[in-house]
């Protein structure tokens, strides 16, 4: 018998010993405040369906009309025949809501990152990347052959210093930053970032994947929160956490945006997003233009459920947004308070390495506009029960 893949029996059995083999759940419902997981019902405190949009009648209407008009698949690259109307409308009406010059969408947010990024720079180029970036970020740095010196978290001084020592040794710069940071919810202080950016002519990217449909007026992202509206080059975004579809976006300068038409690996390699998915992001865009209630609704859910839990004596570490980490150490602890949580019908997963550092695991709770007040309170008490069953909190 060959042995050849016995190392992946070994290196399983091993994430099983210390804690960190991933049990995949299965939902057999739609998203909302509550889900139906593994056969059971539960409230939901895991997904990125910031506003509801997931499930949204309107955002499916919209999915069911492009159908009957266009079909399912483009069918083709967007390049040779993949490109539909409904694609244009949507870089469009993405790049007004932004209010940037233009915009390009890809099959994910990781796509688009990992198109933009090797793109932009190369080998003899230098990328300024915050530690704490997110995996797509690391590996489009990485598949671009530069230079990536990373910087202190969200930290400009430590990014100025950086920058300094590194003057002159390259040919093309570039700042990278997530703008909500998906694990602590925190975000950087783009303002002063911008201005390194601007003082050493550097190109500057943010990933704001979990800030769009959260910061900014109506859910226009970070930069529409700091009002940096065209001092920002590149900012990437996703349409499946706030939008609630599928898809990714880059948009920005329009120098940016058309070179990426001509060298964007993964727009000339592989087939263009779906009609459904296009349909409903483009519902989804017209929902939060009319009306800024279900961003307002979120941001109170999450400062309701945040003062409770910090009354309650839990660590809510550095959140600044409705991501919500509960901070617990050890990965064990993390995950032991997970399973209690589901016997008490809550559905909060835990985070540990490598997706935290080592000692840095979590629960993180999802916020989301659908949850009512009631169903706040019901998690409240399952965490408070739980977390005095395991010692977290008095």
């Amino acid at each position: 018998m060959s042995k050849k893949l016995n190392w992946i029996d070994e290196e399983l059995q091993n994430l099983q010993e210390v804690g960190l083999y991933n049990k995949i759940r299965t939902l057999s419902s739609p998203q909302g405040a509550w889900l139906v997981v593994d056969g059971k019902r539960v409230l939901n405190f895991c997904s990125n369906n910031y506003l509801g949009l997931a499930n949204h009648p309107r955002a499916i209407a919209a999915a069911q009309e492009a159908m009957q008009q266009y079909g399912l698949g483009p069918g083709a690259v967007r390049t040779i025949a993949g490109t539909m109307d409904l694609h244009l409308q949507l870089e469009q009406r993405i790049a007004a809501f932004k209010r940037v010059e233009d915009a390009i969408t890809f099959q994910s947010g990781f796509t688009a990152n990992t198109a933009a990024i090797p793109a932009l720079v190369g080998k003899g180029d230098i990328v300024f990347s915050d530690e704490l970036n997110h995996a797509s970020i690391i590996d489009g740095c990485r598949l671009s052959g530069a230079t990536i010196p990373r910087y202190k978290h969200a930290d400009p001084q430590a990014l100025g210093k950086t920058v300094r020592e590194e003057e002159g040794h390259y040919r093309r710069g570039l700042i990278i930053t997530d703008g909500v940071f998906s694990m602590d919810g925190d975000y950087p202080p783009l303002d002063k970032i911008t201005e390194i950016a601007e003082t050493y002519d550097l190109m500057l990217m943010v990933d704001d994947a979990h800030g769009e449909g959260v910061l900014g007026e109506g859910g226009r992202g970070i930069v529409d929160h700091f009002k940096l509206h065209g001092r920002v080059d590149v900012e990437e975004g996703t349409f499946s956490k706030a939008f609630g579809v599928v898809g990714g976006v880059v948009a920005g300068n329009a120098r940016i945006i058309e070179w990426l038409r001509q060298r964007g690996r993964p727009f000339l390699f592989s087939s263009a997003v779906t009609v459904p998915d296009v349909a409903a992001t483009l519902a989804a865009i017209d929902i939060l233009e009319e009306s800024t209630e279900l961003v307002d609704k979120l941001w109170a859910n999450a400062a309701f459920f945040k003062a409770e839990m910090l009354s309650l004596g839990f660590d809510t570490g550095l959140t600044m947004t409705p991501i919500t980490p509960v901070m617990l150490g050890e990965v064990t602890l993390a995950r032991e308070f997970s399973r209690r949580l589901y016997t008490e019908n809550v559905f909060a997963m835990a985070l540990g390495f490598p997706t935290v550092p080592v000692g840095l695991a979590r629960i993180r709770v999802m916020i989301s506009a659908t949850h009512s007040k009631g169903d706040l309170e019901q998690a409240l008490e399952a965490f408070a029960k739980v977390g005095r069953e395991l010692g977290v909190i008095g």
